[in-house]
């Protein structure tokens, strides 16, 4: 059975659309990162690698931003500083660090921003006054319903922070990430370790770096 002549083309195109990979989707916001401070000695740490200086300082489960500092109890954070002579440029990637805590053998690895995003708080924020109950105020006999608040009574569990809050939280924190791929110098931003302990807990800290560049071993903590 021959087809009509438009009808083959149609079907022969519709066969090679099938056959292309789908389109990539537009790529996400890049992180920003912070404005690099004026020389690398104005970090906590120093440490050379080839022809660029790895600067760093620990912030424990803080995150400082410019509209106020924010907190995660599940992740540790570092803000890292790469600088380099006049017009020079690197490869930057947040992979390329790692954390030793009191001297463990092995170093935390680096963990993508996106996975601490949710634990972020602003310890700032507070949830909207829960409405007065009019029996709780009432008090003596009477067969009040009110709720027993007294001892031993479990309290309500806190009111969730609220979508438009959190998303921006999370887009703070998404900006001020290191920025990564090839970038002029100097760049600045956070990068983020998984360590669930306290802050008290922490007696000892180095940053390890491994990039095209070389090695590096930044002692930030004591």
């Amino acid at each position: 059975m021959q087809f009509p002549f438009s009808l083959r083309a149609s079907l022969l195109i519709s066969a090679v659309c099938l056959c292309l990979p789908a389109q990539t989707p537009p790529p996400k916001e890049e992180s920003k990162g912070l404005p690099p401070r004026a020389t690398a000695l104005d970090y906590q740490r120093q440490a050379k690698s080839g022809p660029i200086i790895i600067a760093a300082e620990f912030k424990g489960h803080s995150i400082p931003t410019a509209q106020g500092t924010l907190t995660t109890e599940d992740y540790v954070v570092v803000e890292v500083g790469v600088y380099g002579a006049p017009g020079a440029h690197t490869t930057i990637s947040a992979d390329d660090f790692s954390l030793r805590v009191n001297g463990k053998k092995s170093a935390l690895p680096n963990q993508p921003f996106g996975l601490v995003l949710e634990s972020v708080k602003d310890p700032d924020w507070e949830p909207p006054a829960a409405p007065h109950s009019k029996t709780a105020i009432g008090g003596g006999g009477g067969g009040g319903g009110g709720q027993d608040n007294g001892p031993g009574s479990t309290p309500p569990p806190p009111p969730p922070v609220p979508f438009p809050i959190k998303r921006a939280l999370q887009v703070r924190v998404q900006k001020a990430a290191l920025p990564e791929g090839d970038r002029p110098l100097p760049q600045a931003g956070f990068i983020f370790f998984r360590y669930t302990g306290l802050s008290k807990g922490i007696h000892e800290v180095e940053l390890l770096y491994n990039g095209p560049t070389g090695k590096a071993v930044l002692r930030l903590w004591p």
